[in-house]
């Protein structure tokens, strides 16, 4: 029994005819006899009266009631497995670090699900650290993230530079000076994120390189916090440009003129292929996030 004998079986019926059910589904009316008799001996049951008009035996219209939900729910299945070959259905587990988890992201994820809503699409937002490692484990599709550490499982694909400026209380000293350099943060306060984010340890590396430099410094655990902390006078801090909008009220920004901390940021993922839903969105995203 498959699926185009049942649809034969119920063409037989809407018309009567083994000859005008024939004619409907483009076969010779013999394919349509033969796939009946084996039918009906699958079954061990007469299915159909045969005479010049053919009708159901009481067995036959059992079957045929019965079989109506089945060939929907096989129309239903075909469809869905079609939708997922061609990634228009199907799961995708996103990573994302912010600031573009709140601020690049809902807009073009939401015009990306208008138009796939079949896609279910999961995000996890957390550090590039913690995303790769969830990469690495098969829990994630692929992520957004700045840079990893090199690996031959895991290929990156650049998108833009993140930039960061300086964020200051309104009221601090440097707010004065229209072009800051690195040597000016000496003996200011600055606020660094966790020691596992990849930002800081550039911070680090830019310090390093360019010091010896007095700067006290504060760990405050998230990049997201950072501008609150600022906004309530406990230091200064290197925070993204586009997490600035709006500008926290009672704080300035200021450009570093003579070093950049600029993040490269871009698209994480397996060596191996990608699900047709999850390719989908990863090419939705690069193309967008390339223009920004």
């Amino acid at each position: 029994m498959d699926l185009k004998t049942l649809k034969t079986l119920h063409a037989i019926v809407r018309h009567g005819s083994f000859h005008q059910a024939a004619e409907e589904l483009s076969y010779a009316q013999s394919t349509v006899t033969m796939q009946i008799q084996r039918l009906e001996a699958d079954l061990g049951v007469r299915l159909f009266e045969r005479g010049k008009k053919v009708s159901l035996t009481e067995a036959g219209r059992l079957f045929y009631e019965q079989s109506l939900d089945i060939v929907r729910r096989m129309e239903r299945l075909q469809s869905n497995l079609v939708e997922l070959q061609n990634g228009e259905a199907g799961k995708v587990r996103l990573g994302v670090t912010e600031p573009t988890a709140s601020t690049r992201l809902p807009q073009l994820l939401m015009a990306f699900m208008n138009g796939h809503p079949k896609v279910d699409v999961s995000l996890e937002i957390a550090s590039t650290p913690l995303l790769v490692n969830r990469l690495r484990q098969g829990e994630l599709d692929f992520a957004f993230c700045s840079t990893p550490e090199s690996s031959e499982e895991l290929y990156f694909h650049p998108l833009f530079q993140e930039k960061f400026v300086l964020l200051l209380p309104a009221n601090h000293p440097l707010t004065d000076l229209e072009r800051i350099r690195l040597s000016d943060l000496e003996g200011h306060r600055l606020l660094i994120t966790a020691a596992n984010c990849p930002y800081r340890k550039k911070l680090e590396r830019v310090l390093q390189d360019n010091g010896p430099l007095s700067i006290e410094t504060m760990e405050i655990g998230s990049m997201t916090a950072l501008r609150h902390y600022v906004a309530n006078g406990f230091g200064i801090a290197f925070v993204p440009l586009t997490a600035l909008e709006p500008l926290p009220q009672g704080t300035r920004i200021r450009e570093l003129q003579d070093v950049s901390i600029d993040m490269l940021m871009g698209l994480v993922s397996h060596a191996a292929p990608l699900s047709p839903a999850a390719a989908k969105l990863y090419e939705n995203l690069r193309q967008s996030l390339e223009r920004i």
